[in-house]
């Protein structure tokens, strides 16, 4: 069973925008996942990580570039081209992979442009009410549990509200998707979460 690993992570938007580097083969295409034997038994490793496909280890083909990929589906558009001597010099790990993170960047940015906006007056609120939680927590942490805890019951009473109203009208899933900034999948998963807390 495959679990793509990803590098970046977007706070907002969570496990239905995760990013990392993808790699690209000379003909445009993704190279396919590759099978690991990792000698345990019927255990199996696959993976897509860039790093595999230098044209040696596996048997992988060689890729020809990167670019941004987002756990969401979108690729970027840009390809950088991998240098595999400076990776053999630098080593996998720190080589520099930071075009496609820019535009995978640029995707967040945009998704967050689509998604609905969050009043001002509310950012600003959740922006004190963060700091000022994290105070509590050193100074009297068991009053941050308290306060955490009735924020939970506040915000899981105003998401079942928000969820019923929401789906009052019956907007369509993708319309749904686009003002939270996920996926379709993800925003039906939500809001069931959402509407049925007990």
């Amino acid at each position: 069973m495959q679990k793509t690993e990803f590098d970046w992570q977007s706070e907002e938007f969570g496990t239905a925008h995760q990013g990392r580097p993808g790699a690209v083969l000379a003909d445009g295409t993704e190279p396919k996942s590759l099978i690991v034997d990792l000698g345990s038994g019927t255990h199996m490793h696959e993976t897509s990580d860039w790093r595999v496909y230098d044209g040696h280890t596996l048997n992988a083909p060689q890729a020809t570039a990167l670019r941004g990929v987002c756990s969401c589906g979108w690729r970027g558009t840009t390809l950088h081209p991998i240098d595999w001597v400076q990776v053999a010099a630098e080593g996998p790990d720190w080589y520099d992979a930071q075009g496609p993170h820019d535009d995978w960047e640029q995707h967040i940015a945009d998704v967050g442009h689509r998604a609905v906006p969050i009043p001002v007056d509310v950012t600003a609120l959740l922006g004190r009410l963060r700091e000022r939680l994290e105070d509590l927590a050193d100074d009297a942490p068991l009053a941050a549990l308290r306060v955490v805890a009735a924020l939970e019951h506040a915000t899981a009473e105003a998401a079942e509200s928000a969820t019923y109203a929401a789906r009052a009208d019956d907007r369509p899933w993708d319309t749904i998707a686009t003002a939270l900034g996920t996926t379709e999948s993800e925003a039906r998963t939500r809001l069931h979460r959402y509407a049925h807390r007990y």
